[in-house]
């Protein structure tokens, strides 16, 4: 064996040992992502959980859908994320499962951002309606009707994918992406078509809100301001969910710029693309509102006192008073 085929091959060795460590590193630092996002947003659940004040008014019912979807989107992209490294290729019905779930609840988030502004609107300009109009029930059916949305809109990409895709694809194993599993090329159109109009509705609809808000009073409160904050953040959470629709395109830019750190490009799309619009949930109600941060603080590090619950304050008071006569 002569020197260069000795070079040859340890370089393709460490080649592979370089991948490897890398898809090792960026796995872990997704899943560390991952948990630690979940975890607050599991926090924030269970405080709704655990007190009427949240799970019987409709803005915090609707909040807690956003993030209960967000954790379920999260959790599913990372376990895509994390087979495409290990596996690489699975079996098509079980990606289309996965790949399903996964499409609804990113379709899900603009609409319910869209529902949430309008409650906020109807709160600060139609004060006398709210209770009328913003109730436990129609929030319900709200929730309901964005599922319903979502799924018409995948659904006829399954009926394409049974009618056109003979039954050995079925039976093969793909790289479980949406576009090496419905690649029909209707679907793809009508997916785009979709995106488009779903988002320039919610768009009219975060303005339209945002500027009556703005609007609603000359000498701005301190309700309308934090109203109209809020719905800039929804904005903002809004122009990350569109990168999911461009990120084909925005990874192709930076591919030309830099062509040599193709994995980095992709992992950085992915962090940025599907991570950071779930992380910006949790901090629009979680950390801003302070009823929430009052209610959550103790759940964090899982500390239970009866000094920080205001419920068992009030027990408490009742049982001393009942002693006391």
């Amino acid at each position: 064996m002569n020197l260069s085929s000795v070079n040859d091959t340890s370089t393709v060795v460490g080649n592979q040992r370089n991948n490897f460590t890398i898809a090792v590193t960026n796995n872990l630092i997704v899943t560390a992502l991952c948990i630690s996002i979940n975890y607050f947003n599991g926090t924030l659940v269970h405080t709704f959980r655990k007190h009427q004040i949240f799970y019987s008014n409709p803005r915090y019912i609707l909040f807690i859908h956003l993030v209960i979807n967000d954790m379920m989107q999260l959790a599913l992209s990372t376990l895509l994320h994390i087979i495409s490294y290990a596996l690489y290729t699975i079996k098509v019905p079980f990606c289309i499962i996965l790949l399903t779930i996964t499409i609804l609840t990113t379709l899900n988030t603009p609409i319910n951002l869209a529902g949430m502004a309008i409650e906020c609107y109807i709160a600060i300009c139609i004060p006398l309606r709210h209770g009328q109009i913003c109730t436990v029930k129609k929030t319900c059916v709200f929730i309901g009707l964005i599922w319903v949305v979502s799924s018409m809109s995948i659904l006829p990409d399954i009926f394409i994918l049974l009618a056109t895709e003979p039954l050995q694809f079925f039976h093969s194993k793909v790289l479980c992406a949406r576009d090496f599993v419905f690649r029909s090329n209707y679907s793809l159109k009508k997916r785009d078509t979709s995106h488009i109009v779903c988002l320039v509705l919610v768009w009219l609809t975060l303005l339209y809100t945002y500027f009556r808000i703005l609007f609603a009073a000359k000498e701005a409160t301190a309700g309308i301001k934090k109203a109209r904050n809020t719905i800039l953040l929804h904005g903002f959470q809004l122009l990350l969910c569109m990168l999911t629709y461009v990120r084909p395109m925005f990874e192709q830019g930076l591919l030309y710029l830099l062509p040599k750190h193709v994995r980095a490009i992709r992992f950085a799309c992915y962090v940025i693309v599907q991570i950071l619009p779930r992380f910006v949930s949790p901090i629009v109600y979680g950390l801003r509102d302070q009823t929430f941060r009052r209610y959550m603080r103790r759940y964090m590090l899982c500390k239970v006192s009866t000094r920080s619950h205001p419920e068992k304050i009030a027990v408490s008071s009742m049982r001393l008073t009942a002693k006391l006569q």
